[in-house]
């Protein structure tokens, strides 16, 4: 495998009054757990940080099927919903749907232009046979 690019961040703290920060300082920011879960509130937590990097890496990954394919998918633009939930043994898991708006495209084309970015996008694979994503072309 030939690294292109390594990311590092630091974390301290957990999940819980916690803090972490990119090495280019970037990404520095408080982490908390959301109000629903009986978190402060403040700051942003990993489900969110996950949610942002996977929405970004499967748009750029869209994109790209797009170009290969020579079709113009318009303005895309993908939500990621990532949710804690609770783990049927024990401790918890994440639970993944991605949203994705290809408005320049018939459905039934749209669903394959996103059926082949979630082959070619690193977080999909990363994730694949750990995490169920869900698929929702809107």
């Amino acid at each position: 495998m030939e690294v292109l690019y390594t990311a590092e961040a630091t974390a301290t703290g957990g999940r819980k009054n916690g803090h972490a920060r990119s090495s280019d300082g970037a990404i520095d920011v408080q982490i908390n757990p959301p109000k629903e879960v009986g978190g402060s509130g403040e700051g942003t937590n990993p489900e969110q940080l996950f949610a942002a990097g996977y929405a970004a890496c499967f748009d750029n990954a869209l994109a790209s099927v797009a170009r290969i394919e020579k079709v113009d998918p318009g303005r895309t633009a993908v939500t990621a919903l990532v949710s804690l939930a609770k783990h049927p043994e024990s401790g918890f898991m994440i639970d993944v749907e991605l949203r994705v708006s290809v408005p320049n495209l018939p459905r039934e084309e749209a669903e394959a232009l996103v059926a082949k970015a979630h082959r070619r996008c690193p977080y999909s694979r990363a994730t694949d046979g750990n995490i169920d994503v869900r698929l929702t072309v809107l």
